[in-house]
Formats: structure tokens, C-alpha cells, sequence
């Protein structure tokens, strides 16, 4: 396993700078689906296949002809993979329309303790006590913002944690089946999600103006975010990946503040240092490790 201490200053940083991006590309999902009037079916629909024609361009230009035989190689765990990603996906997009931003990124922000708990179930992979603390004092800042915040709606919460449940299920699949190639099976996830939602839009013929939008949602937010963390997480540690990457769930409601002026109340704000302090204690102590 890579130690950071074993990396020369340049590689650390360069890891750095990558993962870092990815957190910033992946966290520009909310502000998307802010400034895109369409409605959610159509979004999903472009919005698949654009990041999976992006997705293709990145694994042909990082792996030439090995990307194409990589689909052969997804078998039944590659496919369960991506059908739990087209999943989350359809939860994850939905959810940022139907309650806050900021209220989907603190729910997001407990998936390394929801996976943790599927994880003991499902591969009898046992949780650190580290981890149980934190996700005890996790879930009461999510009871906060749910059960006293005023803002958003529980159906909205409810895709969150939808999301949030798919996310974790994709990780204790990677680490049962270690083997599956993780460019082929986002970019077919991709367009199962971008297959089921076209029933739910009201009409596939958009605007230029919109249809670039949701170029750049596809290309930014899935197939470049995707590229920068595959090649930052060769590099850097798992550990500081993870803590790097947790990013994204407090940069999301930044942006939408800073052009929609969607700030949080009380409750939320309260909440999610709850559940930040528990997820950044958790990482720094097995960081200590």
C-alpha cells in the first residue's frame, strides 16, 4: 500500500492536486441542477449519456484498446455494480431537486459509516470501534436536520439516503469482487440511468444553451471528476484519498450559496458539523494508524 511518506514531494503533490479537482468536479452537481431549468427526466437523460460518452473518451485515452476489452471483463459483479450506480444516480439528481443541497450533501457525508454497517453484514468485514463512535454521533447530526430543520422535505432526504445506501453498496462490492474494471462499469451505469429516465421526460428536444449545460454537467461532474480520482487515488493513500475526496460534501451548498444565495438554517448548520467533525475524526484517526 502507498505511504505517503515514501512519495517524493512532487508525486504527493500532484496526487494531491488531482484528487482535490476530482472533490471540486463532483461537487458541482447541485449547482447543475440549480441552474438547469429542465425538468429531472430530461437532465437525467442527456446527463447520462454525455458523461457516458465522457467516460469512454477518458478510459480510451488513459488505456487504448485495453478500455474496450475492459467491458468484457465486468461479468455479473460489474453489472450488479453499475445497475446500484444507475440506482444512486437516478436518487442522487432527483433528491438535489425535491430538498436542499446542503441537507444531500450531510446525508451523503455518512456513507463511509453506512458502508461500514453493510459491510459488517454482507462480508463480515468488522468495524473499528472509531467507526461505530463516529457513526453513532453521525446519524444524531442527520436526526437533527431532519427531525428539527424546517427546510427541504423528507421525500427528498428519503432519495438522499437512497443515494447514500447505493453508494455504500457499490463500495463493499468493489472490495468483495476486486477485479472489476471501474471505467466500463460507471459508463454503463451511466446510460441505464440515462435508459430509465427517458420514460419520465416530458421531451428530449432541448435549447443549445441548455444542451451545453448539460454537456458540461456530463463531462464535468461524472467523466472528468471520475479521471482525476482514478489517477489521484494511485497515487496518494487510501486514507488520505478518502479524506480529500470528503470535499465534495461541504463544497456542494458553497456553490449554490454563492450563486443562489440557498443558505442553510440553523438546524442543518448545527447537523452537519455534527456529522463533518464525526467523519473527519474518524478518517484522522485511522490516518494515526
Amino acid at each position: 500500500m502507498t505511504d505517503s511518506a515514501t512519495l517524493s514531494p512532487s508525486s504527493y503533490r500532484l496526487g494531491l492536486t488531482l484528487v482535490t479537482a476530482s472533490a471540486i468536479a463532483w461537487s458541482t452537481a447541485g449547482l447543475f441542477t440549480r441552474i438547469i431549468s429542465l425538468d429531472v427526466g430530461t437532465m437525467l437523460v442527456w446527463r447520462g449519456l454525455f458523461g457516458a460518452l465522457g467516460i469512454l473518451a477518458v478510459a480510451i485515452a488513459l488505456q487504448g484498446r485495453t478500455a474496450i476489452s475492459d467491458y468484457r471483463r465486468m461479468g455479473w459483479p460489474g453489472w450488479l455494480f453499475a445497475v446500484v450506480s444507475a440506482f444512486g444516480m437516478l436518487c442522487f439528481i432527483t433528491s438535489l431537486r425535491m430538498t436542499t443541497v446542503a441537507h444531500v450533501s450531510i446525508i451523503y457525508a455518512t456513507v463511509p459509516f453506512v458502508a461500514a454497517a453493510m459491510a459488517w453484514l454482507v462480508i463480515d468485514e468488522r468495524p473499528s470501534r472509531s467507526a461505530i463512535i463516529a457513526s453513532v454521533i453521525s446519524l444524531a447530526g442527520v436526526a437533527v436536520i431532519v427531525g428539527f430543520g424546517s427546510e427541504g422535505s423528507l421525500s427528498g432526504d428519503a432519495l438522499a439516503f437512497g443515494m447514500t445506501l447505493s453508494l455504500a453498496a457499490m463500495m463493499v462490492i468493489s472490495r468483495r469482487y476486486k477485479n472489476i474494471p471501474t471505467m466500463p462499469a460507471a459508463c454503463v451505469s451511466a446510460l441505464l440511468s440515462s435508459a430509465v429516465a427517458i420514460p419520465f421526460s416530458q421531451g428530449l428536444a432541448v435549447g443549445g444553451y441548455d444542451l451545453g449545460l448539460l454537456a458540461l454537467f456530463g463531462l464535468v461532474n461524472s467523466a472528468i471528476g471520475l479521471a482525476l480520482f482514478t489517477l489521484g487515488a494511485r497515487i496518494l493513500p487510501a486514507i488520505e484519498t478518502a479524506l480529500i475526496g470528503a470535499l465534495d460534501a461541504p463544497l456542494a451548498p458553497i456553490w449554490v450559496w454563492l450563486l443562489f444565495a440557498e443558505t442553510p438554517g440553523v438546524e442543518t448548520t448545527t447537523g452537519g458539523a455534527i456529522v463533518f467533525a464525526a467523519v473527519l475524526t474518524h478518517i484522522l484517526l485511522q490516518r494515526r494508524r
